[in-house]
């Protein structure tokens, strides 16, 4: 049993129906009456909040609202598992939203979905409360900060490998700060050994715009590193992510202080404005930066429950999770599924992580082009279809989704008239004709503050001023349970106790 706000005693809706029951595409399609509380309002009429601060507020006409107080926004920028901030990433929604749903709609044990896992909150946030969290992303950086996170080293393998690729640069640190030295005189023409290729064969060029950002001993060790990791290999794909997300930024805890930590400044940027400053890279070790970075990030221990990383298309996750989790002996049915689908035309995801992507062996260009993002509305809705009637068989016949789709206002300053109520028209158009039920919409004001685009200036915010948060059932169960559950109070304690005492 859990408390409801009044404190009175209410069935505990993440127990409702089973974790694990099959379901058809098409099922229980009959119209059930809605509740009082989540009627939708007369025509020419607007959906109040039924209390201050609850989520149910200038909502579209033709969707009932859902009251789910937004108790995430009273959380600390840095709420949850110590491994959320290994590396930021655009248009990742916080760590608190993801528990407000895992607590109100699930069970330790259940799985958690995420078919656009992004830098991998939900499926991280999920193995921290107990549940196995897994992560999609079509992005290999995306896949691999997932990745990093539900299975990651362990603070003793990863603190060892340190210490060899500490000793492996000073045996032929020499070599290193020579190639170096010719990159920083001369980027266009000189080579570099490849990442990962475990060899000093020049083998391809160097963007001339890492060469502006690093000293040239910081340019140094991370040609070795680079060169050494891995990614296939646990230990190393967690140094990996960890090494990506101190390569820039303001403090003196980055390796370069060109750019914003939050995403990389265009190409042509980053040359203009070090020729503009005469800027002058610092002199930042990488072995201490990564050691840093180790002891903030394992200031929790690893998350009890492991999760699942996958890299593909989101249209046909449901096989690869399936056989992913029965390797590893669990349900293969996900109870919950929280997850952001891309936003409509507004973030390249290679193109401002650059000079990461560069690090990891990843070509940036290759990655925009595979995830085209210059869907219009119509095409938009379609592949979103496409992805709801993927997830079928792979959905409990309780489960709740909860899709956060932002209105897009603006495209790189340029107003976009078919980017507004994306969430209804996702419901209307892509979710409703595959059999799934509506529990309700509420919307979420972001503050451009607070958001990663406010360094964009007078563009900060405007792309995506709301978050409209879209509640629905796989069946008619899971619609019952969402409505049930949106009332509960939910323990904000963190660590948790459990975790506390370890």
């Amino acid at each position: 049993m859990l408390r409801g706000p009044s404190g009175r005693s209410v069935s505990d809706p993440r127990d409702q129906g089973g974790s694990d029951a099959p379901m058809s595409a098409r099922q229980d399609q009959a119209r059930v009456p809605t509740p009082a509380i989540a009627r939708p309002a007369p025509a020419g009429a607007r959906v109040r909040a039924t209390s201050a601060g609850q989520l149910a507020l200038e909502l579209p006409l033709d969707l009932p609202g859902i009251s789910i107080e937004p108790d995430w926004k009273a959380q600390q920028r840095l709420w949850g598992h110590s491994f959320h901030p290994m590396c930021s990433y655009l248009a990742s929604f916080p760590a608190a939203l993801t528990h407000s749903f895992i607590a109100r709609y699930s069970r330790p044990g259940d799985v958690v979905l995420d078919p656009f896992s992004g830098r991998g909150t939900t499926p991280l946030q999920a193995c921290a409360e107990g549940r196995i969290g897994v992560g999609n992303d079509l992005n290999p950086f995306a896949h691999l900060l997932t990745a990093a996170k539900v299975a990651p080293a362990t603070r003793a393998a990863a603190v060892t490998r340190l210490t060899q690729l500490r000793l492996a640069w000073q045996a032929d640190a020499r070599s290193w700060r020579a190639i170096a030295g010719q990159v920083i005189a001369a980027p266009e023409t000189t080579l570099v050994p490849e990442a990962g290729s475990r060899s000093m064969t020049p083998a391809e060029t160097i963007p001339m715009e890492v060469a502006v950002a690093f000293h040239v001993e910081t340019l140094a060790q991370l040609l070795s590193v680079r060169t050494s990791l891995q990614l296939d290999d646990r230990t190393d794909r967690f140094l990996g992510a960890a090494i990506s997300g101190i390569l820039h930024g303001k403090s003196a805890s980055y390796l370069s202080a060109l750019m914003p930590n939050t995403f990389s400044m265009a190409p042509r940027y980053v040359r203009t404005f070090a020729a503009r400053t005469a800027f002058d890279p610092p002199r930042r070790d990488v072995f201490d930066g990564l050691a840093a970075k180790l002891d903030r990030l394992f200031r929790q221990p690893p998350p009890a429950a492991e999760g699942v990383a996958l890299l593909g298309d989101a249209r046909d996750v449901a096989p690869r999770m399936q056989r992913a989790l029965r390797e590893r002996g669990r349900a293969e049915r996900a109870r919950l599924v929280i997850t952001s689908p891309p936003y409509l035309r507004v973030v390249k995801y290679g193109y401002y992580n650059w000079l990461r992507t560069w690090f990891l062996g990843f070509d940036a260009g290759a990655i925009d082009a595979s995830l085209d993002d210059a869907h219009h509305r119509e095409p938009y809705l379609a592949f979103l279809r496409d992805v709801l009637a993927g997830l079928r068989p792979v959905l409990a016949d309780d489960a709740v989704i909860v899709m956060v789709i932002g209105d897009v206002e603006t495209d790189r300053g340029r107003r976009i008239k078919d980017g507004v109520g994306l969430a209804e028209r996702a419901f209307e158009q892509a979710a409703e004709p595959e059999g799934y039920r509506l529990a309700g919409v509420a919307l979420d004001d972001v503050a451009a503050v607070r958001k990663m685009t406010k360094l964009w200036g007078d563009e900060a915010g405007r792309a995506t001023k709301t978050d409209r948060i879209l509640v629905l059932g796989a069946t008619e169960a899971g619609r019952r349970r969402a409505l049930a559950g949106a009332a509960l109070d939910v323990d904000w304690t963190w660590p948790p106790r459990s975790l506390q005492a370890i």
